[in-house]
């Protein structure tokens, strides 16, 4: 097993939190000197708030802080062109500029995101989750007086998420099930029987899912070791829109519309995978078994039901392109694309009994590995945007996160029996992106080196860095 330094790592890379509260605060970079103090503050040790690590909780602490930093926000704390340029092209050139990549474009394209998300003056932000509104009220005043002393940043603006009965999304399906198990981390809250991620599938500096390759650390190492990279974005959900199609679609077929939503998704909304339960949303299947199991026999699960045509779980439900475990997908690269999932829900719960109450839903989304190319964008562009990756999919996307703008967009649902699988027609983009950053997760130790930083160091006029990816294919 690997020997990681918990007390370096941010927390939410290896851990869920469980809070139900989260506050993410964008800030602008006005004074380097005292934004690096201010950032060095928060890893002294000494007075609220502090950086949340992934040490051992003896007792659950009644909030959590972590921080990312974009590659402009990098670059106004004035890091030395050295250390910038050993950053990964995709984080420097930044989520915007990257938008049509992994989909982002018409109502999601950067022209209409909020809040300043597209401006290259988002240099940090902050996720402030919380078990009360009470504590996070609290922090967030430290937190102001804090950044606000000898005017070292400026708030952009701030958004909030909140926790939905039944750790429900927006959409009714109960999440966070899938988390890879990281090795030298810590257990998921939910069991996880696919085979532990090595660390440097989301910690920099350790050998990566690829065979004698380990991503390349920003250096000096005191800056990149056990950092990570983040995207984050805000995610408008159309729930009104989505239930509209459910009802369309269950005319279209004859099936129940809980039967759609379940193929769709991968899961009935409780949950239950369609793996384990095709006919039912089956309540007798535990939580704590909802994410056992796989779509085909495998070394993991070797009497899994073989669900290679998708007659159970469809080859394009949601859960299945975006963690295909072990079925046939190009490249044999099923486990080599895993990515840790966090965030909340943002708005009040949706009541069809009053669909246009004017009011945004959505999700604060956080999605966490050691490259955004090859986890994040690969499986926004490859995975859940083209119908190439695995047979059977034609020009399909991703059913509820994929873009469903073009008139002709269709999900594939394959029946035992039929020559031709039922095509669903009239989808639409059900999620639309307002706003996205990427960002470095620093470790403990790399912000008290940045907070350590001469301003006499950095270089001006830096230019986006390159980095040579050596492995073949790639």
């Amino acid at each position: 097993m690997t020997d990681l330094p918990h007390a370096d790592i941010q927390g939410f890379i290896l851990r869920t939190y469980a809070m139900p509260v989260l506050r993410v605060f964008a800030l602008k970079v006005a004074q380097a000197e005292a934004a690096r103090q201010f950032l060095g503050k928060l890893v002294n040790g000494e007075s609220e708030p502090q950086l949340a690590t992934a040490t051992d909780w003896t007792v659950k602490p009644s909030y959590c802080l972590n921080v990312g930093l974009t590659y402009n926000g990098l670059v106004a704390l004035e890091l030395p062109a050295s250390s910038l340029a050993s950053f990964p092209d995709e984080f420097a050139a930044g989520a915007a500029a990257r938008a049509e990549r992994v989909g982002d474009t018409g109502d999601s394209s950067p022209v209409h995101w909020k809040s300043q998300l597209a401006s290259a003056d988002l240099h940090i932000l902050l996720f402030l989750f919380a078990e009360t509104e009470g504590v996070l009220e609290r922090i967030t005043g430290q937190l102001r007086t804090g950044y606000s002393s000898r005017g070292a940043v400026a708030e952009l603006s701030v958004h909030e998420g909140r926790s939905l009965p039944g750790n429900a999304a927006h959409f009714g399906y109960r999440d966070g099930f899938a988390q890879p198990t990281i090795d030298g981390g810590l257990p998921p809250l939910m069991p996880d029987v696919l085979p532990k991620a090595p660390a440097g599938e989301f910690l920099l500096g350790y050998p990566s899912q690829y065979s004698d390759f380990t991503y390349p650390v920003p250096t000096p190492a005191a800056l990149g070791r056990n950092g990570s990279f983040m995207a984050f974005r805000i995610l408008a959900q159309d729930c009104h829109g989505f239930e509209q199609f459910l009802t369309e679609a269950a005319h279209q077929t004859g099936f129940d519309r809980e039967l759609i939503a379940a193929k769709l998704c991968g899961r009935w909304r409780n949950g239950v995978p369609l793996s384990l339960s095709p006919d039912s949303a089956d309540e007798r299947i535990l939580l704590e078994q909802r994410n056992s199991f796989d779509y085909v026999p495998s070394d993991s699960m070797p009497d899994a039901y073989d669900d290679r045509r998708g007659y159970r779980c469809p080859l394009g439900s949601h859960i299945r392109r975006m963690n295909p475990r072990s079925s046939m997908v190009a490249g044999n690269s099923g486990l080599k694309h895993r990515i840790i999932r966090r965030g909340l829900p943002y708005g009040p719960p949706y009541d069809p009994a009053n669909p246009g109450d004017g009011i945004e839903r959505g999700l604060l989304g956080l999605f966490i590995g050691v490259s955004l190319k090859d986890q994040f964008e690969f499986l926004m562009s490859d995975w859940g945007n083209k119908g190439s990756f695995a047979p059977g999919l034609r020009d399909t996307r991703d059913p509820l996160i994929g873009d469903n703008s073009m008139p002709d967009a269709t999900f594939l649902i394959p029946v035992k029996g039929r020559k031709r699988p039922i095509q669903l027609t009239g989808l639409s983009s059900f999620v639309t992106c307002h706003g996205a950053a990427y960002c470095f997760l620093p470790s403990a130790t790399a912000i008290r080196h940045i907070s350590n930083s001469s301003a006499t160091s950095a270089t001006s006029g830096v230019t986006t860095p390159h980095i040579t990816d050596h492995r073949s294919g790639n």
